[in-house]
């Protein structure tokens, strides 16, 4: 399976897991969507970074823009952050670095579990 499919499912997955589940189900779904559609280390860790990172980010704007950006300037502030859009793009990189450690997990993993076959 292409990087872009694998990429498109960990954002859906996450997508759908993320309205149900706590955060950390994102790391759950890329190394199953990895383990189960195969990959190869860096690909793999790029796969579940944009993957997820783009999730989060787009959550985090979304938030934003629907409330007016109220609590996005206040953290901002407590983190010294001169922009509150920084706080989005934290947000995204985040969430993008859970997603590709993850998903490089579930590639070593399937390499694992296939080498003792």
């Amino acid at each position: 399976m292409n990087f872009f499919v694998k990429t498109i499912l960990i954002l859906v997955f996450g997508t759908l897991f993320q309205l149900f589940f706590p955060w950390w189900t994102i790391a759950l779904v890329s190394a199953i969507v990895i383990f189960v559609n195969g990959g190869k280390g860096f690909n793999s860790f790029l796969s579940g970074f944009i993957g997820v990172g783009l999730l989060w980010f787009g959550y985090a704007f979304i938030i934003d823009q629907e409330t007016g950006a109220i609590l996005t300037e206040k953290v901002a502030k407590i983190f010294f952050l001169p922009h509150p859009f920084l706080l989005i793009l934290v947000t995204g990189l985040i969430g993008g670095i859970v997603g590709g450690f993850s998903a490089l997990t579930g590639s070593l993993l399937r390499e694992i579990v296939l080498k003792n076959h």
